[in-house]
């Protein structure tokens, strides 16, 4: 009967049927309850009747206990068939018994006290149970519908040389797709014609519009903002990145977390008990202590009511269905409640530095010049050489020396690389020498002199190129992967948390050691091939630590794998949903403090949960079953009984949507 983690359409479907079927029941059991004996106790309230009481009561309860609380009835008939007992079982138990109790007292003694008010009360009550715990649960699937909702009902296609409007789900692979400004993408695909910005943000996080021209990629569920563009349906249905998306999200809602297994089995005990509890209470009051058989009857069934496990089988599963919500709103998408559960346990990370810790695209920090030559001097000798590579540090020198204005470019003959040293060529009547010192030792070039410069610029983290022309060392351009903005403030925070920091490159080892030294991470694994990284996650894993691995999700992939936590860190369709266990869309590498913060919140709320539920079975059933009404009178008739089981529902449903209150609190 739960609504979260399924198609919102279908959930809302079935909160209305729970309405319906709570208002019908509650419209019907007014006036049973004003005709019943409880009123004439309570109130001294007696009606008058066109026919007998007792037949009136059964002509208004029947439609309640077969019709609006049908669910309940065919619940226990699937539930026994599987040899399986859970809350229908109880529910309908107290039901049919007080009812037929009631009928078998009206066909032989039609003027004796009967419990039709305790039978339709009790459907009512625990249909107005059901109805709000889906109201409370409808909020965790907020995110969901919100994807569901990125998807256009129509889209413009070309076809038969003519431009037609079809309902999205009908394009098919090939198909040429029209977007005018403001509509939104209906599938994945590529840019044919035209150019435009695009706003990716519902789907990827990425806040700043992306421009898009022939060839680019474009996502479904995104929002064409400037130009007319026509692209090429790629990716359609099921494969869309949206559609995977919106299925790890209704996977990780419908999936059990560690703490629900153990509550799953508590639950089909305590099923067991209460049925215990009311064949006890039963014949505990009726033989044992000679009470009236109306008076046994009424403990029985208000113990098997009140006892039903219906909030100890919510109290996990709200929370993950919360939990998994809240991150897909903010684009973590966590792919079970395992995951959700487990997360909180990490208490060592290690943490990819190309394109998770960095922007993984190398930058000109530093061009220092000397022997008479000028920064655009050495830019644009360096350019020359790099001209047409597509190595990045190549790029980020071609970029800064066009950003500068130190072009053009000077010809060259002669060009040669030397693997794993630099490059060389000929430049008018001079070689050009560029790249490692090495490189310029082997050529007698001395570079001694600037020791002091070329120890400071390696010390800060960054790769060298050294210039040298005609044989002399003319200069230096230093060149870094800078840190993404976030990444020093997330490397403070998980720290904060108690957690190991670890760095893992396959950089050289004092490249490493500086932008570890710039993040503050002390411990750092340097020269590591992408194939061994996972080989140092054991490393940590052998020393006893719960180890989360942090990477693009593709070249990490076996550390992800090997790691008892993946996080695959990236945005847009370049992003491998398939890879960790928990998807940040974002490349903010925040949003790890982010899922971890998250995580011990959940964890927090299942525990509150479990405790409340399995508090209230101890203490209720004692009471429900007459346990103290010699002693302190306290007793509960069944309507009561089912009143406060359903409050207990709604109370752990209800906790659980106040995880939504931990959202301010994510990102601080």
């Amino acid at each position: 009967m739960s609504c979260a983690g399924a198609d919102p359409r279908i959930a809302k479907q079935m909160e209305a049927d729970m309405r319906r079927r709570f208002l019908i029941s509650l419209v019907l059991s007014v006036p049973i309850f004003f005709y019943s004996p409880a009123a004439i106790n309570l109130f001294g309230l007696k009606l008058a009747s066109p026919i007998p009481v007792n037949w009136l009561l059964l002509i208004l309860t029947t439609p309640i206990v077969f019709w609006t609380g049908s669910i309940f009835i065919t619940g226990t008939y699937y539930s026994l068939k599987a040899r399986q007992l859970n809350m229908a079982v109880l529910i309908a138990t107290g039901v049919l018994a007080a009812y037929l109790f009631s009928v078998l007292l009206t066909a032989m003694r039609p003027d004796s006290e009967t419990f039709y008010e305790a039978a339709a009360l009790l459907v009512t009550f625990v249909l107005f149970g059901h109805w709000m715990e889906m109201r409370s649960r409808r909020g965790t699937s907020d995110a969901l519908r919100a994807l569901f909702d990125l998807v256009p009902p129509k889209a413009k296609v070309i076809r038969g040389g003519r431009e037609i409007s079809i309902p999205s789900a009908e394009i098919i692979h090939n198909d040429i797709v029209i977007l005018r400004p403001g509509d939104k993408v209906p599938v994945d695909g590529i840019i044919t014609e035209g150019e435009s910005s695009i706003d990716e943000s519902l789907v990827t996080g990425e806040s700043i519009p992306a421009a898009k021209t022939a060839g680019n990629k474009i996502v479904g569920g995104s929002v064409n903002q400037t130009g007319t563009v026509k692209f090429k349906a790629m990716q359609v249905g099921s494969e869309t990145v949206l559609a995977q998306i919106i299925k790890l999200v209704e996977t990780a809602q419908n999936s059990k977390a560690p703490g629900q297994r153990i509550a799953d089995k508590a639950a089909g005990w305590l099923v067991i008990v209460a049925i215990g509890s009311g064949f006890a209470a039963f014949f505990g009051w009726y033989f044992g202590a000679g009470a009236e058989l109306l008076t046994a009857l009424t403990f029985a069934v208000s113990a098997v009511v009140i006892a039903c496990p219906d909030a100890l089988g919510l109290a996990t599963p709200t929370a993950v269905a919360v939990g998994t919500g809240i991150g897909a709103k903010y684009n973590i998408l966590i792919k079970d409640a395992a995951t959700l559960e487990n997360v909180s346990r990490i208490n060592a990370i290690i943490l990819d530095k190309t394109g998770t810790l960095t922007e993984g695209k190398p930058k000109v920090t530093d061009v220092v010049a000397f022997n008479n030559f000028s920064e655009h001097e050495v830019l644009r000798y360096e350019a020359s050489l790099e001209a047409g590579s597509n190595h990045p540090l190549a790029k980020a020198i071609f970029e800064e020396t066009e950003k500068r204005g130190a072009l053009p470019l000077k010809p060259m003959e002669n060009f040669e690389s030397i693997a794993g040293r630099g490059l060389k060529a000929r430049i008018g009547n001079k070689i050009i020498l560029a790249g490692t010192e090495k490189l310029l030792r082997d050529n007698n070039i001395a570079t001694e002199n600037k020791r002091d410069i070329l120890e400071r610029l390696s010390g800060e983290g960054k790769t060298l190129s050294l210039l040298a022309v005609g044989g002399i060392f003319v200069g230096v351009v230093a060149a870094a992967d800078p840190p993404r903005p976030n990444s020093k403030k997330t490397v403070a925070a998980l720290k904060n948390m108690g957690l190991e920091v670890v760095m893992i490159t396959g950089d050289h080892t004092k490249v490493a050691d500086g932008i570890g030294r710039e993040l503050g991470i002390n411990r750092v694994f340097a020269e590591v091939l992408p194939a061994d990284k996972a080989n140092w996650v054991k490393k940590l894993q052998g020393e006893g630590k719960f180890t989360a691995m942090v990477g693009d999700g593709i070249n990490d992939a076996p550390a992800l794998a090997q790691a008892d936590i993946g996080i695959a860190i990236g945005a847009g369709t370049d992003v491998a949903i398939e890879t960790g266990n928990i998807v940040l869309m974002k490349s903010d590498p925040y949003d790890i403090v982010a899922a971890i913060r998250l995580s011990k919140a959940t964890v927090v709320k299942m525990k509150q949960n479990l405790f409340w539920a399995a508090i209230y079975n101890m203490l209720a059933i004692p009471v429900a079953a007459g346990v103290f009404y010699n002693s302190l009178g306290w007793s509960l008739r069944p309507e009561i009984a089912a009143l406060l089981m359903s409050a207990s529902s709604i109370i752990v449903a209800t906790n659980a949507v106040l995880l939504k209150r931990v959202e301010p609190s994510l990102r601080q």
